[in-house]
């Protein structure tokens, strides 16, 4: 039974269309439908990643762990080496900072140190199997030296054994010119020796041996490809290849990771940049202390001499007042003053004595008594003549006590005595003259000794301020002559901020290109790919793709009849050409006693369409008609006729789309037909019926010869009266005819008919052309209107999309004649 919406149509005539959007249920069938294009994609993109893995040189992982040292163990360190480096130990160390220290470890200064050090800028390369092996280390044989080209780069050559020993070619010789930047090509071919200057276009090179390398006369037989880049491009790549970060937020360990195809390379630049951040780290500390040991040294000059020149004058102002020792000269000048007081007064008392014994030898009251003994006259031969005196002087007192003064004895010791005496005077005068010269001098002496005393305040206040300065600039010397032994103590202890906890190392096996991880990506890649063309595919169509798009339409719905044919040659679907779709629909699929898929549609469609059509004696007309060429409307009504054939009823078929006669060559267009009937060069119209060969009860009445004037011939009386009489002869008149919108054919036609049956073709029809279709039916153009849906695929008989089946033709809402109607052309 006709399948009809019950949705009722709003009174504008409103239709809303089905959305584009492909469901997820939706898009697993389409994508199942087509699983071959999910199988082609797995092998192309699975043998391209393969193709990948094989061609990439394996890239290698090596890291290590750097500790960054706390400062308090520093500081501990040297305080505990000598109680006199912590004053100095707050002038050469600072607060490290972990960030800081990590961003630090990464600049390019010292990734190009590292190059330079390791001369990574020129590379070296010998051909493989799958890719070129990178040489380095053990396994480089002899490394090169581009003398003028050592900064800039921009050189590439080949590298082989010429056969002769000791002697390499060079050939291949490419270059960047340094004043144009070109790419300049040289063919010409260089000879050269080991340790050898090579005068090139690219500036000169020397090959010599590796260090790994063995003397030899063929140190290496396959070509090795040579390439030196800048330093600055060199130093770019392996700082972007260099990965540092902090083993942990409270930790002051850095991780150090770096990528390299060789592993040793790897090793060597963690290693190498390590070292090169531990000199640069004891550099920056140490410029403190070499910063303080030049001014020491210039300090040190300095006192020096003005220390020298203190000295010198504290030697000359000593020499020239005869001070060796202020204290010391004041104390002997004070002994001397003493001293000389002390002979001022012991000359004073003899001088006295002196006098006093003068007088009384040269009193003559006295001149018979004795003179005085022991006075402490220092002279001794006035002594020795006073004690003759005296001895002399008794021997006359005896006398005169025994005799008188007249005794001639007595005089003569008198006259003895008188002559004594004046000996005695003479000698105390010479005695007092030589003590009165003694204590002029003494006086003198006393006098200068006084002026030295008077004098020795002013020499001491001066030796004074200037020994001071002495002593200030002799303890500063001391002090800076410390403080030097410190500072090279403080340079020689100064110890790397760092320690390595992990040595460069990393697994044996390569990180890039990670097999597990492309092939992966590369089978999500290859289900996408089918996946993603599919639903762009089907979001692009605008055409009716099955049922589910015809829903919202009142139409009743007769039903759908799948493709009769595959169309697909190998994996992908192949667009079919006119004349072999033409060739597809002269068939007829309907068979007796066959169950396949579509003679169970026709039978479907044929139960349908007897439900659908009203009951009378007289034959039901049908006519097939559609929106656009090529929608099947003859492969329907040929094999629809058979199917009600097959069932004991009798149909005739009738070619009315009078411009391409394509029911006409199920019967060979036999001449002539219906055209001529209707043109009346035919009288009789039972000659033109024609059986359909092997299907009884199943005619045709074909168009014959094909009419200028098709439409002219439809308005004939002679055609619904012919319709009338075959009424009568048949159960189901079948009339094939022209598209509703390419020429009037359908809408005169219409007139005969008794049912209509409008072909939508699944992967034709545009969806936009629905709401016509929906017009035609609520303003009755075609009587007893039904869709019939053709063309769709009944991939799990689900959406009834047109699962794989791609159309090279787009028709859209204005058709015109371009498809041959009226041109003479036939499918």
């Amino acid at each position: 039974m006709a399948a009809k919406n019950t949705t009722p149509a709003t009174d504008e005539l409103t239709f809303v269309q089905t959305s584009d959007f492909v469901r997820l249920r939706d898009a697993f069938f389409l994508c199942l439908s087509r699983w071959k294009w999910f199988v082609v994609s797995i092998v192309i993109v699975l043998g391209l990643a393969a193709a990948y893995v094989i061609t990439k040189p394996p890239v290698y992982t090596r890291m290590a762990a750097l500790l960054i040292k706390d400062d308090s163990a520093g500081k501990q360190g040297i305080s505990e080496l000598s109680s006199t480096f912590s004053n100095m130990g707050s002038m050469f160390i600072s607060n490290t900072n972990v960030t800081n220290e990590l961003i630090t470890i990464q600049t390019p200064t010292f990734m190009e140190e590292v190059v330079r050090r390791l001369r990574l800028n020129v590379d070296y390369k010998q051909a493989g199997r799958f890719y070129k092996q990178t040489l380095y280390g053990q396994s480089l044989p002899v490394q090169v030296e581009l003398v003028e080209r050592a900064e800039t780069g921009g050189v590439s050559f080949e590298l082989s054994p010429s056969g002769k020993p000791g002697k390499y070619v060079i050939r291949d010789l490419e270059y960047i010119d340094l004043a144009t930047k070109e790419k300049m090509e040289c063919d010409k071919v260089f000879a050269c020796r080991l340790n050898d200057t090579l005068s090139t276009p690219a500036g000169r090179l020397v090959v010599s041996l590796s260090p790994a390398g063995v003397a030899g006369d063929a140190p290496f037989e396959e070509p090795i490809y040579v390439s030196c880049g800048s330093i600055r491009a060199t130093t770019t790549a392996y700082a972007n290849a260099l990965t540092v970060e902090l083993a942990d937020r409270d930790a002051t360990i850095l991780n150090l990771s770096i990528e390299d195809v060789s592993t040793q390379r790897a090793e060597d630049v963690l290693a190498t940049l390590i070292a090169v951040y531990n000199e640069n780290w004891v550099k920056d500390k140490n410029q403190i202390a070499v910063s303080t040991s030049l001014f020491i040294n210039e300090r040190l000059a300095v006192i020096e001499s003005e220390l020298g020149n203190v000295d010198s004058d504290i030697s000359s102002y000593k020499s020239q007042n005869l001070l060796p020792d202020v204290e010391a000269a004041s104390s002997l000048y004070m002994a001397q003053s003493t001293e000389n007081n002390q002979q001022l007064l012991d000359l004073t008392t003899q001088l006295s004595m002196a006098r006093y014994v003068r007088d009384h030898v040269t009193s003559n009251a006295k001149s018979n008594d004795l003179l005085p003994a022991n006075t402490g006259l220092e002279s001794s031969a006035t002594e020795r003549q006073i004690a003759e005196y005296n001895e002399l002087q008794l021997q006359r007192n005896t006398l005169v006590a025994n005799s008188s003064e007249q005794n001639p004895l007595v005089k003569d010791i008198d006259q003895s005595l008188a002559t004594m005496r004046g000996a005695i005077v003479s000698s105390i005068d010479n005695h007092v003259a030589s003590l009165n010269t003694r204590m002029r001098d003494i006086q003198k002496s006393e006098q200068q000794t006084t002026a030295r005393i008077a004098a020795s305040p002013t020499q001491a206040k001066y030796l004074l301020s200037v020994e001071r300065q002495q002593k200030v600039k002799e303890a500063l010397y001391l002090f800076l002559l410390q403080k030097r032994e410190e500072n090279e103590l403080s340079q020689a202890f100064t110890a790397y901020n760092t320690r390595i906890i992990t040595p460069p190392t990393g697994p044996i096996a390569p990180t890039a290109p990670a097999k597990n991880k492309i092939f992966i990506l590369a089978f999500i890649l290859a289900i996408a790919l089918p996946a993603i063309a599919i639903f762009i595919l089907e979001s692009m169509n605008t055409t009716v793709r099955g049922r589910k798009d015809i829903e919202k339409l009142t139409l009743p719905f007769v039903g759908e009849i799948p493709l009769s044919y595959s169309h697909r040659k190998g994996l992908f679907a192949r667009k079919k050409t006119r004349h072999a779709e033409s060739a597809n629909e002269r068939q007829v699929v309907v068979k007796p006693h066959s169950r396949d898929m579509i003679n169970e549609a026709f039978r479907v469609v044929r139960t349908n369409l007897e439900f659908m059509l009203p009951q009378s004696d007289k034959a039901r007309i049908v006519m097939l008609t559609s929106a656009n060429a090529g929608s099947g409307k003859t492969f329907l009504t040929m094999n629809l006729a058979t199917a009600l054939s097959i069932k004991g009823k009798r149909v005739l078929a009738i070619d009315l789309d009078q411009r391409k006669a394509s029911l006409s060559r199920f019967v060979d267009n036999p001449m002539p037909g219906l055209a001529d009937y209707l043109a009346q060069r035919v009288k009789d119209y039972k000659p033109l019926i024609k059986a359909v060969p092997e299907q009884e009860g199943f005619d045709v009445l074909p168009v014959g010869t094909m009419p200028p004037n098709p439409t002219e011939l439809l308005f004939s009386p002679l055609l619904k009266q012919l319709l009338d009489e075959l009424a009568t002869q048949y159960d189901y008149i079948f009339l094939d005819c022209t598209p509703v919108e390419i020429v009037a054919d359908a809408a005169i036609i219409a007139k005969l008919a008794d049912s209509t049956l409008f072909v939508i073709r699944a992967g034709r029809f545009e969806r936009s052309m629905l709401p016509e279709v929906e017009r035609y039916y609520q303003e009755h153009r075609y009587p007893n209107m039904a869709i019939l849906l053709n063309g769709t695929e009944s991939a799990s008989g689900r959406y009834g999309y047109k699962y794989g089946y791609k159309y090279g033709y787009k028709y859209g809402y204005k058709y015109g004649y371009s498809y041959g109607y009226g041109s003479g052309s036939k499918e």
